[in-house]
């Protein structure tokens, strides 16, 4: 069978913190419509309050005059991937930036964990980034909705 989106949904918003929850609430209303169980929207939403929090404390040091991009596509065999991406400095060194308890801002108290949340609560994580150029954070979560 082939693999067809049943919906799509792409947005800008300005990489603000305060954005970060509205990030979260506009994939929860995107992927209502395919019932979700409660787990599936606290991991949906918990991964995509990840990727947004890397984009603006990382990839852009917290420069709100800068945008983040969002990007969600519900597939027809359940399949949800969001990609969040910015235009910001890159990620020199991807594996290095993935193990967990790494980060760039210890000073502000982050945990370095963003990358290995983002791999538990989704099924598929996939990191691209080029240095001086920005990152794209792509997620796939299956809805179990589909299996039944």
């Amino acid at each position: 069978m082939k693999r067809e989106k049943l919906n799509e949904m792409k947005m800008k918003f300005r990489a603000l913190s305060s954005n970060e929850g509205f990030a979260r609430i506009v994939t929860t209303a995107f992927i209502m419509p395919y019932s979700p169980t409660v787990e599936e929207l606290a991991d949906i939403k918990t991964a995509v309050s990840e990727a947004v929090t890397n984009a603006i404390v990382h990839g852009y040091r917290s420069n709100g005059d800068k945008y983040v991009s969002l990007t969600a596509v519900m597939y027809s065999d359940g399949s949800l991937t969001v990609s969040i991406s910015d235009k910001g400095c890159g990620i020199p060194d991807i594996h290095k930036a993935m193990e967990p308890l790494f980060t760039t801002d210890a000073e502000n108290e982050r945990t370095g964990m963003g990358f290995s949340i983002m791999e538990t609560f989704t099924d598929k994580l996939r990191v691209v980034s080029r240095v001086g150029e920005g990152t794209r954070v792509t997620m796939t979560k299956r809805l179990s909705v589909f299996s039944k």
